[in-house]
C-alpha cells in the first residue's frame, strides 16, 4: 500500500554571491514582494501570503558547481519582456536563433532562465 503525503512547495533556494542584490533584481523582474530579509538572505514571493517563493542565500563555502535548474517564463508579450529584462541587467546567453520559441538569458550573476514565446490563443 502506498501512503500519500501532503507536500506544499514553499520555495526554491538560489545560491548567490550577493543574495540581497540578486533578490532585489528578481523582485523587480518578476514584480514580486520581499517577505523576509536579513544581512545575508532575501525571500521574495508573488504576494506576501502566496507560495512558492525564491530564497536567495550566500553560496555555501567551497561550492564550485552550478545547480542544474533554471526557470522558464511565458509572458504576454515576448519581445517586450525580453527587452525589459535586458534593460534591468539581464544578458543574452546566446544569439537569437531563427525558429527558436524562447530566449535564454542570464541574470546579473549568470544564472540561466528562459523567456518563452507568447501563449497560443
Amino acid at each position: 500500500m502506498i501512503m500519500l503525503m501532503a507536500l506544499e512547495w514553499e520555495q526554491i533556494i538560489v545560491d548567490s554571491s550577493d543574495p540581497i542584490a540578486l533578490g532585489q533584481w528578481w523582485a523587480v523582474a518578476l514584480g514580486w514582494v520581499v517577505v523576509d530579509q536579513t544581512d545575508e538572505i532575501m525571500e521574495i514571493r508573488p504576494e506576501p501570503d502566496r507560495l512558492p517563493g525564491l530564497l536567495f542565500v550566500p553560496v555555501p563555502e567551497g561550492k564550485t558547481a552550478k545547480n542544474r535548474l533554471h526557470p522558464d517564463f511565458r509572458p504576454d508579450n515576448h519581445e517586450a519582456e525580453v527587452a525589459r529584462l535586458i534593460s534591468l541587467g539581464a544578458r543574452r546567453a546566446d544569439p537569437a536563433q531563427e525558429g527558436q520559441h524562447w530566449v535564454t538569458l542570464f541574470d546579473p550573476e549568470g544564472n540561466e532562465f528562459c523567456v518563452l514565446s507568447e501563449p497560443k490563443s
